[in-house]
């Protein structure tokens, strides 16, 4: 059974609840995405080869197809109240799963440059064949994507607040009681437990496309608690048409809107050590193509990095020492220019004039930073030194993935920036930024 066909199955049995007032909201979106979808087909237009290139998600046409999508995501959870830790969670789940989503888009519409004859057609054409991957990835299935997006953010804000109060409260399950709720869901109203139970790790809502069902805080003496083995029978019974176990999850606990296995992902991808942050990205060799694009989205532009590097360099602002009335002299002394906070390992102070003219030209220009693309680590360096290939071998020990280039336009002067982002074993992120 191919994708779009495991995909209708799964959405054929979920009422169609789009909330009103979001129709029109869901039009505009759309149409911003289907124009971003014609300039992402020019991209795969000008591929060459018999195979996708996984370097084809960094196009600034793709990369921006992504983000869109991602962000259309975000904006179902806008309003909802919540941690900054979990919008943040919640954001870069939303980027991974819209960035698999686009590489099958892209997969599937890389066959259709060839002709009957195996001639390459005119893009005109290529693209008038391509418009029904447009109309079922962003239009069919987004609506349901939306939802359950929503429904998840809005559930993992909850879990966020029940496990505040920690067992002081049993959980119970509830349904709209209405004649969109499906009979199975129904059979779970009522069910109440502990939030320490493991039911709520596997039915926890939203359980299934379009589900509207929600968990409530209650008094322990209010409400009898259900027998756990009683609430899994339910609970599977509730799940039954889920037979790939793609819904058993807490957006909570996990903190994510979408499951790492879902209808894009290959079943192994509920189990990787990856999605879990158990084990580094230098050490991961992907086994197939969709291992390595969820490798290169996890590492080139995780949303939840570049975030931080963002918050980080944002912060520079107003906080770099003031450079007036440097002289020589002072330079050669190896007079730091310090900023007043530290910001890891190496973009806490300015060594020399030009590293401290780099921070103002990142305090000057934010606006104009913009993502480049991710290299190896050693990518483009003379390694035939000793010193510097045991320089690398030691940052690979230590987890080195790679560097995440960005761009600062200054003037007519263009400025290339290095980040290279790393976890030592204490978990503490570095970011070392330098000019090239």
């Amino acid at each position: 059974m191919g994708l779009h066909e495991r995909y209708a199955r799964l959405l054929s049995d979920a009422p169609d609840v789009f909330m009103a007032g979001r129709k029109e909201r869901e039009e505009e979106l759309r149409k911003q995405l289907s124009v971003l979808f014609d300039s992402m087909m020019k991209a795969v237009y000008k591929t060459e080869g018999a195979q996708l290139s996984i370097d084809i998600l960094s196009t600034p046409q793709v990369r921006e197809f992504i983000e869109s999508h991602s962000s259309v995501l975000d904006s179902s959870f806008e309003k909802v109240e919540m941690s900054d830790a979990m919008r943040k969670r919640l954001h870069r789940s939303d980027f991974i799963f819209s960035g698999i989503k686009t590489f099958h888009e892209l997969n599937e519409a890389f066959p259709s440059l060839i002709d009957e004859n195996g001639e390459r057609k005119p893009f005109e054409r290529f693209l008038n064949d391509v418009r029904s991957i447009d109309q079922t990835y962003n239009s069919n299935y987004l609506r349901a994507e939306y939802n359950f997006v929503s429904a998840s953010a809005e559930m993992a804000a909850k879990w966020d607040g029940f496990m505040q109060d920690g067992d002081r409260y049993n959980l119970q399950y509830r349904t709209q009681k209405d004649d969109k709720v499906r009979p199975e869901h129904a059979a779970l109203d009522g069910v109440t437990l502990s939030p320490s139970d493991p039911f709520w790790a596997e039915f926890y809502p939203p359980n299934g496309w379009n589900c509207r069902c929600t968990v409530v805080q209650v008094r322990k003496s209010k409400y009898p608690v259900t027998p756990h083995d009683e609430a899994m029978r339910l609970g599977d019974e509730a799940l039954q048409r889920d037979s790939k176990g793609i819904f058993r999850f807490n957006p909570g606990l996990e903190q994510k809107t979408v499951p790492d296995y879902n209808p894009y992902t290959i079943h192994r991808c509920r189990d990787c050590d990856i999605a879990k942050g158990k084990i580094s990205f230098a050490k991961f060799i992907p086994d197939n193509h969709l291992c390595e694009a969820c490798r290169f989205l996890r590492t080139c532009r995780s949303y939840e990095t570049v975030k931080r590097v963002w918050e980080y360099v944002k912060e520079l602002k107003n906080e770099v020492t003031v450079l007036n009335n440097v002289t020589a002299s002072r330079l050669q002394t190896g007079t730091y220019y310090q900023t007043k906070k530290t910001f890891g390992r190496a973009i806490g102070h300015a060594r020399d004039l030009e590293q401290a003219e780099m921070y103002e030209a990142i305090r000057m220009h934010l606006d104009d930073m913009v993502f480049l693309r991710h290299s190896p680590l050693g990518e483009g360096k003379d390694l035939s030194n000793p010193k510097d290939r045991k320089n690398v071998d030691v940052k690979r020990h230590r987890g080195v993935s790679g560097y995440n280039k960005y761009s600062l336009i200054q003037g007519d002067d263009s400025w290339i920036i290095t980040m290279e982002v790393y976890k030592n074993r204490s978990e503490t992120i570095y970011h070392v930024l330098k000019k090239e």
